[in-house]
């Protein structure tokens, strides 16, 4: 088990299930309470390149996308490489997802598709979360989402699903990470024990990692993400 001091630090509450299909049960999930004086989420131009401000669900849901774009831009550009953005970013219904690899998008979810290089979610499944347990959530699973698009671009290999989700949670915690020592995203107190209980929440129900859709236990995925913001891309 992952030492709390390990994400004292980390700036938002955090919900991590959306990758590719959601593994546990977050209806279990502790609700988040109201606070009185949320800090939003902010960048500025100059500071990220973004022209977006996190200042309801809308704002958060576009900045994030921006600075995670932002974020993985430059560090292909540092590897000598050039990183492509995806070319849609989907919000939809329960009644109405995009098809991917000719499925039908589930609801509840997001995900990132290949078949297209576009990421898509559930609107209203993000926005409950949102409302629920804080607006961290959205900095966590767009950047996990964004993560299978960088897997993808870097044509990855994995024997296992968990392992491609497993880093996935890593440089979503890379991502968060950066967003926060570039001072884009403010900390809130308590947010890292929220962080532990909604990624407990998140984790598979059991160590069945050969399942094709495995995505990591609680531990698993707790101990990824905060492999990725302790220490950077390097380490996933």
């Amino acid at each position: 088990m992952i030492s709390p001091r390990m994400l004292l630090a980390v700036a938002l509450s955090v919900t991590l299930a959306a990758g590719c299909g959601a593994s546990g049960d977050l209806s279990e999930a502790p609700a988040k309470e109201p606070k009185k004086e949320r800090q939003r989420a902010t960048a500025t131009a100059s500071a990220s390149g973004c022209d977006e401000v996190g200042d309801d669900f809308a704002g958060d849901v576009r900045l994030a996308r921006c600075v995670t774009e932002q974020f993985w831009t430059k560090r292909f550009a540092a590897a000598g490489g050039t990183y492509q953005p995806v070319k849609r970013f989907i919000a939809y219904g329960p009644e109405n997802g995009p098809i991917c690899g000719g499925e039908q998008a589930l609801p509840e979810n997001a995900f990132y598709c290949p078949d297209g290089h576009y990421i898509a979610y559930d609107a209203g499944w993000l926005r409950s979360m949102y409302d629920q347990m804080g607006d961290g959530a959205v900095y966590v699973v767009i950047p996990h989402e964004f993560g299978h698009a960088v897997q993808a671009q870097l044509e990855s290999d994995f024997e296992y699903n968990v392992e491609q989700e497993l880093q996935a949670d890593c440089y979503g915690g890379a991502t968060l990470g950066g967003m926060i020592n570039a001072g884009l995203i403010q900390a809130e107190e308590g947010d890292d024990e929220e962080l532990f209980a909604n990624l407990e929440a998140a984790g598979d129900p059991t160590d069945a990692w050969w399942e094709p859709n495995a995505h990591g236990t609680p531990e698993q995925r707790q101990e990824a993400f905060a492999k990725g913001f302790d220490e950077g891309v390097g380490s996933c």
